[in-house]
């Protein structure tokens, strides 16, 4: 078993092309840091301007490589004279995780087939209709629903944030600790215990726990 991300950039044909650049090397940069979670290539990939795709063969590591991925944009902004101020997020994705079998093999991404890419790809296409934000999609029927109304009070959450909040979830996520944060961030360790309060990092920290005892339960890596 694999786990298939599969994204596209929301609202990308109004961004400034300054924005886009950022965007554009944030995730080239998250998809190389990627890299080091598997022996095996990742292959992620933009296509289309505003589309990636990629495998993370541990499908328990993979809502916090989607959340890494989320956080890593949702924190670009464009106020030059802002870097630790909060500001309303200016660019956002909507991503899928899809858990299943990797049947056909190919040396790129974009080429290759199975239950997992077609859980992502299908369910991508399904969230536009519903205007969701992160949704998962693996064989088991009660998985998916745990999971569903979790990841859409996620999206309740993450829709609050601000660039700052995003920013700081975004060390968490990687294993900062506050005082780390603060030190990268030029400011106080208090103001990021605030702003990770703020964020709901308590509760997407349980969330990322359940996940991933869930998933290591019913599909272990690569079976």
């Amino acid at each position: 078993m694999i786990a298939v991300l599969s994204a596209d950039l929301l609202s990308s044909s109004s961004y400034p092309k300054q924005l886009m650049e950022k965007v554009i090397s944030s995730l080239n940069r998250e998809f190389k840091a990627l890299e080091n979670l598997s022996k095996e290539d990742s292959g992620f990939k933009i296509f289309r301007g505003d589309s990636f795709q990629g495998i993370v063969y541990d499908p328990s590591k993979a809502l916090k490589a989607a959340l890494q991925l989320k956080t890593a944009i949702n924190r670009l902004h464009l106020h030059e004279n802002g870097i630790n101020k909060a500001f309303k997020k200016e660019a956002d994705l909507r991503l899928a995780i899809g858990i299943g079998s990797y049947d056909f093999k190919r040396d790129s991404i974009l080429e290759s087939n199975g239950q997992a890419f077609q859980f992502s790809g299908r369910t991508l296409d399904d969230m536009k209709k519903e205007n969701r934000k992160l949704q998962l999609k693996t064989p088991s029927e009660n998985i998916n629903a745990e999971f569903d109304t979790s990841l859409i009070l996620f999206d309740a959450i993450a829709d609050k944030w601000s660039t700052a909040s995003a920013e700081v979830i975004y060390y968490l996520l990687k294993a900062y600790k506050e005082t780390e944060i603060a030190s990268e961030l030029g400011i106080s360790q208090s103001a990021v215990n605030q702003r990770k309060k703020a964020a709901g990092w308590d509760a997407i920290d349980k969330l990322l726990t359940r996940y991933e005892s869930v998933i290591k339960e019913h599909f272990s890596n690569g079976e």
